[in-house]
């Protein structure tokens, strides 16, 4: 069913870009497909979107623009929800207001190198329509990921993503 639903998901932004391209607007105009989390399917035996995990962290993004970046590009610096309205207000040619958190990534995906953020603060607060699922707040940089649950769990994790990208050994416990 989840898969059905996304589908209509599909269906519609296959609409919206088919009128794009009927206008001849297509290759100018620039399109963000994104979720507002991972999902996970049973890895580490969950089914949630509210965990620090790279199923749940990790947003599926994609983005089109000819007139900006050539497809198939991948970025590979962490790129969050919070780079979005910079990059579309650069897209649309407005400077970003000062004091935002995030940054543009059409440098990125033009493959330019630019300074860009090290480390990642991701923050999940307990709701009680979740119970199940505590506070969690985590730093992820390129190498390491620091989880820390506040609540039901309250177990630290550290995990190497280089040596091991699946999170399956949590150093702090070794």
């Amino acid at each position: 069913r989840y898969a059905e639903t996304l589908m209509a998901v599909d269906e519609s932004v296959g609409r919206v870009l088919d009128e794009l391209k009927k206008r001849s607007e297509l290759d100018s105009t620039l399109v963000i497909y994104m979720g507002d989390n991972g999902f996970a399917f049973g890895e580490h035996g969950l089914i949630d979107k509210r965990t620090a995990y790279e199923e749940s962290m990790r947003v599926p993004l994609l983005a089109r623009c000819p007139e900006l970046f050539s497809g198939g590009t991948k970025v590979k610096p962490v790129v969050a929800n919070l780079d979005i309205m910079p990059t579309v207000l650069d897209a649309a040619g407005v400077t970003p207001p000062k004091g935002l958190d995030g940054g543009s990534w059409l440098p990125l995906a033009q493959g330019k190198a630019v300074e860009w953020r090290k480390e990642l603060l991701y923050e999940y607060y307990w709701e009680r329509n979740f119970p199940q699922t505590p506070t969690i707040h985590a730093l992820r940089t390129d190498r390491y990921k620091f989880i820390r649950c506040q609540g039901v769990w309250d177990v630290d994790e550290l995990y190497d993503l280089q040596e091991d990208p699946l999170e399956s050994r949590n150093l702090i416990l070794s």
